[in-house]
């Protein structure tokens, strides 16, 4: 079996977004001595972009108010909700343990086009890079990496319907190619949504709840960010 490799100078057929980043206040949930959870705006970058421009990011804002903040997860640039930062070196290898070991549990919220037919399901579909497309994700059923997404139907209308969906696995775009591959992708999507469905001002995609145990005291902590849709 061999692996698809793409140059480093591989072009990608997506067009290059600008990055206009929200000016908006920290919306601090939760901070303590070891830890710091925020709500992350849509249109915000996780961590600094490696093009020109791209500096501006949750991170570097939240090191402007609370300098001790470190890096443990990420959300894409177009979702929003809850992240979880660490305050001290201890505390970001034990976070980054509770995500690497699939302790931490997480629910999003979606608005995705059309009717889902079913009340809820499991998605069970490998994922990989979508090389001449970049950075579009595929399902790749012989190369890629074992992705799963259970959903939950909370509210439909005429042209869309609202779910939560719970991440079993980490993978990039794994939500948003899930629900593709279902056949009805996040509203609002600019990499996978075309005609009426990326008609939105945002990614309708959310995430709501973050569940994982604390560095300091091993209790289970749950911290949630209020829909922003």
């Amino acid at each position: 079996m061999t692996r698809r490799i793409a140059p480093d100078n591989a072009p990608s057929l997506i067009p290059d977004f600008g990055y206009d980043p929200p000016d908006v206040p920290l919306a601090i949930l939760h901070e303590d001595a070891h830890i710091l959870v925020v709500d992350k705006p849509a249109g915000l970058l996780s961590v600094p972009g490696k093009l020109e421009g791209r500096q501006d990011c949750l991170i570097t804002r939240l090191q402007a108010a609370r300098w001790d903040a470190l890096v443990v997860h990420r959300l894409d640039c177009d979702t929003s909700g809850v992240m979880i930062f660490a305050r001290t070196k201890q505390a970001q290898g034990f976070l980054g343990q509770e995500f690497e070991k699939r302790r931490a549990r997480k629910t999003y919220v979606a608005r995705v086009w059309g009717q889902m037919e079913q009340d809820r399901g499991h998605v069970d579909l490998p994922l990989g890079s979508d090389w001449p497309r970049r950075p579009r994700q595929m399902v790749d059923h012989e190369n890629g990496r074992p992705a799963r997404t259970d959903w939950e139907v909370t509210q439909r209308s005429e042209s869309e319907t609202r779910v939560r969906l719970h991440p079993l696995t980490g993978r990039s775009h794994q939500l948003r190619v899930h629900m593709l591959a279902l056949g009805h992708v996040i509203i609002g999507d600019q990499i996978y949504a075309t005609g009426e469905a990326s008609d939105a001002p945002r990614l309708m995609l959310h995430s709501e709840t973050l569940s994982l145990h604390h560095p300091a005291t091993g209790a289970l902590v749950t911290f949630q960010a209020p829909l922003p849709f």
